[in-house]
């Protein structure tokens, strides 16, 4: 077993949660200025590309697994804080964070503050953790980590070609009322997340494959339950489930991992 210097980690750690605290204070201010909060979710995919730069840079571990973390994450969080961008460019404020605001029992901002920016930034630095131990971890190369790759593959696959499928299919004015069924969304409700917790688990074996790396397994763990029972799959089929031909959908396709879709 090769050792593991927590002294390094703790540099580690604390810069990466220095890193995430100033990035949510920065997106807090552009929200509070421009009255819209979902800038958050481009600051998401960004954040985590900062926090494996970061981690790389005061980290110690061997370098070929520093800069391949640097560069998957890099390329997964660039791509996605891409797409949230695009989607929100000329939009208004998004309704999950209208209607957590409209409950706000005082001030709006400070209740922002507290239920999306230290939300957010608490979970950002949590699900990283992979990385943070990845960036001071020592180990050869192996099945775990060429597995850990794999999965990282499958899961940005999904998440890309989902949602190029659903832009194509929302571009074309005949699907205008039409529930997005064909391709990747034929064979699961929610391609997008389900590729985004495959990339997270991939991450994680990546940090497996190295001691202490298997104790951040809660990591991958709670972004698997964001996506599938939070804020993602769940919340949006809440919203979802009122359009027409949604529940016939629901009954035909997979609800999160994906399958053939059944006749009816």
């Amino acid at each position: 077993m090769n050792s593991f210097d927590w002294s390094d980690f703790l540099i580690v750690t604390v810069s990466s949660l220095a890193a995430t605290v100033i990035l949510m204070a920065v997106t807090a201010l552009i929200g509070s200025r421009t009255g819209r909060h979902n800038v958050v979710d481009v600051t998401w995919g960004g954040g985590f590309v900062l926090i494996a730069v970061v981690a790389a840079a005061v980290g110690t571990g061997e370098l070929w697994r520093r800069l391949l973390l640097v560069a998957l994450v890099a390329i997964w969080g660039l791509r996605l804080a891409s797409h949230m961008f695009r989607r929100s460019l000329g939009k208004g404020e998004d309704p999950r964070y209208e209607e957590m605001l409209s409950k706000a029992p005082g001030n709006r901002t400070l209740y922002a503050l507290r239920k999306i920016y230290l939300t957010q930034g608490v979970a950002l630095w949590f699900v990283s953790l992979p990385i943070q131990v990845s960036a001071v971890a020592h180990g050869s190369v192996g099945v775990v980590v060429a597995a850990g790759v794999v999965l990282w593959v499958i899961g940005l696959t999904f998440e890309a070609v989902g949602d190029a499928q659903l832009n194509a299919f929302k571009a074309d004015g005949s699907n205008r009322g039409k529930i997005m069924d064909r391709g990747l969304w034929s064979w699961t409700r929610h391609p997008n997340y389900f590729g985004d917790a495959c990339v997270w688990w991939g991450i994680f074996l990546l940090c497996a494959s190295a001691w202490p790396g298997v104790v951040t397994v809660l990591s991958p763990v709670a972004m698997t339950y964001f996506l599938v029972f939070a804020t993602g799959a769940r919340l949006l089929e809440k919203t979802m489930s009122t359009r027409p031909g949604y529940e016939h959908y629901q009954e035909r396709t997979s609800y999160f991992l994906p399958r053939p879709p059944k006749r009816t």
